[in-house]
């Protein structure tokens, strides 16, 4: 089929399209002509498609996989704009999404044609972990190799979408005004207020990160804090920054596997870890966490959770999971609150607090990829555009994931033992009214 058939046919479709959707934006295509999707779409605001190719290769294999792989190669980019503005009315407007969905696959036959009898672009391999992604029988070591394909991409990478603390973890808005930074500054602080911390207190911090919370519970509430990662890059930038602030004497950083710690301490915190150690580690994870937690110690256990499913199935038979998997977080699963407070009970805790965070991630993980995409230059001469486009693409489709409710988030406050007194006190006014 000739380059000028195949024009022709992809005009025709985008004509469906404006005439039944009226759609947001336009469309580039490959000899650089714009084709409105809408009666008036969005100025400047355009899916570019580089090739033919890239049409022919998607309609013989239609997958999220070769979807990521295209963009990362910058097959198929957008304009005037980021994935947010594509994909945002796409996710939550269901009166636009169905209209989508009537064009229905004899539509799409009917006018792509050429593209089904042409021969693909082939989907590149891109950076990606490889066939052991899901960490199906996951050995002693793979906790590390996980860890490293996805912090060690650089902390200059991360500086320019994250808040001075480098949280990488979903921040608490006092109200949806707030900076990311204020807000950010607030979840440390919430952390530590529902940890009920002391001066002169213990603390162990589970997948301590670049140590924004150990060094804020440190300066702000006086404990002694102690670090555990697997990331090499974080562990040099914590240690600079505790050495830097002069609270090196009060803070003891560990480069380990959190099950390789020994010794009591009156609290622990594990912020953003709990996604990566594997539904099928999870009694472990807890029976290893309750002895290192001191009698009338808490315990806070931050992470992304999921929704319960009637049947029990692991949350990586989704292709977006597969994806996340293999690109971003090798060896992570999402487990159910549900099934995460009955392991807590099951390991001797008692849980005291479950609070929803869901609203402040899809706030927080929209404004990262909005920060990543404006330093875009700057990201993509760190990583290479393509590491840069696989990051912003993570970033859109999280929050996504957290506006339509299939991704959650929970920080769950737990006690170590349900008999006696409790270390929290009868009402939660510490927490909130300040």
């Amino acid at each position: 089929m000739s380059d000028d058939s195949k024009l022709r046919a992809a005009r025709r479709l985008a004509g469906v399209i404006r005439r039944d959707v009226d759609a947001h934006f336009s469309l580039r295509l490959w000899d650089g002509s714009l084709e409105p999707l809408g009666a008036s779409p969005k100025p400047g605001l355009a899916l570019k498609i580089g090739s033919p190719g890239v049409l022919s290769s998607i309609l013989h294999r239609p997958s999220l996989d070769r979807l990521i792989r295209h963009y990362a190669k910058g097959r198929i980019d957008v304009e005037g704009g980021s994935l947010l503005e594509i994909g945002e009315p796409l996710a939550f407007d269901r009166a636009y999404r169905r209209k989508f969905k009537k064009l229905g696959r004899g539509t799409l036959v009917r006018n792509l044609a050429p593209f089904f009898f042409a021969k693909g672009d082939h989907p590149d391999s891109t950076r990606d972990f490889g066939s052991d992604a899901e960490g199906e029988g996951r050995q002693e070591g793979d906790n590390k190799r996980f860890i490293q394909f996805h912090y060690d991409v650089g902390n200059d990478f991360y500086q320019l979408f994250l808040d001075p603390e480098m949280q990488y973890s979903c921040a608490h808005f006092p109200h949806w005004e707030a900076t990311l930074e204020e807000a950010q500054v607030n979840k440390l602080d919430l952390i530590c207020r529902k940890l009920r911390l002391k001066p002169g207190e213990t603390m162990l911090d589970i997948g301590c990160g670049w140590g924004g919370l150990l060094c804020h519970a440190v300066q702000n509430y006086g404990v002694i804090g102690h670090g555990v990662t697997l990331s090499e890059e974080q562990m040099a930038f914590a240690q600079a920054k505790i050495e830097r602030l002069g609270i090196a004497d009060r803070v003891t950083l560990h480069l380990k596997d959190y099950r390789e710690m020994t010794g009591r301490f009156d609290k622990i915190s594990s912020v953003g870890m709990y996604e990566h150690i594997g539904i099928d580690n999870i009694p472990q994870y807890f029976q290893t966490v309750r002895g290192l937690l001191a009698d009338g110690g808490l315990f806070m256990n931050h992470a992304i959770s999921r929704g319960a499913k009637r049947k029990k199935r692991k949350f990586s038979s989704r292709p977006e999971q597969r994806a996340l998997q293999k690109y971003i977080f090798p060896g992570g699963e999402l487990d159910d609150i549900g099934h995460t407070v009955a392991e807590m009970e099951m390991a001797g805790f008692e849980v005291q607090d479950v609070e929803a965070l869901r609203q402040h991630y899809q706030l927080t993980t929209r404004t990262w990829c909005e920060r990543l995409y404006q330093r875009r230059a700057e990201a993509e001469a760190l990583v290479g555009a393509e590491t840069y486009r696989i990051w912003a693409a993570y970033l859109a489709g999280c929050s996504f994931a957290f506006q339509r409710g299939s991704a959650r988030l929970y920080q769950t406050l737990a006690s170590k033992s349900p008999k006696g007194a409790s270390a929290v006190p009868p009402m939660r006014d510490d927490i909130y009214r300040r």
